[in-house]
């Protein structure tokens, strides 16, 4: 029998995407709630307690909500919004992130879905912290540009307008009070002890995302050149399907932003000497960063090939 899989938020940005991702898939069964139900507590709740799997794609608190209308222990959840990622009843939903986190997600009934920023931090930092390379107390200094779709359908709606501000056409920097809602995640999985020094940026093309690292070497365990740091990601994300590690100091003169669109790949890059280092992760906001994410932690959680359904 084909596992059920309810999408609750479809609706939005994140789930529209999780939809296109499943619609052509006949290993599940799609349910879809009519139109009219959409916001109708009891047929919401009767889909939530019908599936074997949920994705709630829906503001924190709705979320929350969502989360108390399961009663059907057998109900999966993967929960993309920021409710649960820090919560210690949930799994982190990053299969990469140790030896054991694929395992853990497997046998989870809670899966805490990545923020899009934090994917891209994550994957940088957690390695070396893990291997004592990095200091817990490290104020780590990372500055994040996405595309718009990150924004959802609102700012979606801003960006693609026929008459719009003209500020909007070049890159803004906000999350000025510096503390975006990405940073209690990226601190917490991480290890850290000091948060993050972070500045996300939004540009003017719709999909893509470039997270990068500054690290002076110095302050790092035995002060490492900066090919010593890529050497530990690549042994970490050796045979890792959708994360590779580019050859240290690369031909590249400029990291497209939006490199990886349409894939679930993310490819980290690693440049500087002796002194300093600088690592890029680059990667869909939409792909790994958000709705490809969330089915690579379906596929492992419904005992799916991890790989099924994405590029």
């Amino acid at each position: 029998m084909k596992p059920k899989v309810f999408i609750d938020g479809q609706e939005g940005t994140t789930g529209l995407q999780i939809y296109d991702r499943l619609g052509g898939r006949g290993d599940i069964e799609l349910l879809l709630i009519p139109e009219a139900s959409r916001k109708d507590p009891n047929a919401r709740r009767e889909y939530l307690n019908e599936a074997d799997l949920v994705f709630l794609c829906l503001p924190d608190a709705a979320a929350v909500d969502a989360v108390s209308l399961i009663k059907n222990p057998e109900t999966k959840v993967i929960d993309a919004s920021t409710a649960h990622r820090t919560a210690p009843t949930w799994v982190y939903g990053f299969p990469e992130l140790s030896p054991t986190r694929r395992e853990e997600i497997q046998n989870a009934g809670r899966v805490a879905n990545p923020g899009c920023h934090a994917t891209g931090f994550i994957s940088i930092v957690a390695p070396l912290v893990n291997c004592g390379f990095l200091p817990e107390s490290y104020p780590v200094p990372c500055y994040s540009l996405t595309g718009y779709t990150g924004g959802g359908k609102k700012m979606i709606a801003e960006y693609e307008a026929q008459r719009r501000p003209a500020e909007l056409a070049s890159p803004r920097i906000y999350g000025l009070n510096l503390n975006h809602k990405h940073i209690p995640e990226m601190t917490a999985v991480c290890g850290l002890t000091a948060k993050p020094l972070f500045s996300p940026v939004v540009a003017d093309y719709p999909c893509g995302m470039a997270t990068t690292v500054l690290l002076e070497n110095s302050r790092l365990k035995s002060g490492p050149h900066a090919e010593d740091l890529r050497d530990l990601l690549a042994a970490h994300y050796q045979n890792q399907p959708f994360i590779r590690v580019t050859p240290f100091a690369g031909t590249e003169t400029h990291l497209a932003s939006n490199a990886h669109v349409g894939t679930n790949l993310l490819e980290l890059s690693v440049y500087g000497d002796a002194g300093q280092s600088m690592i890029t992760a680059r990667f869909d906001n939409l792909g790994k960063g958000a709705s490809g994410a969330a089915v690579q932690n379906m596929n492992l959680m419904l005992g799916f090939d991890e790989e099924a359904g994405l590029i």
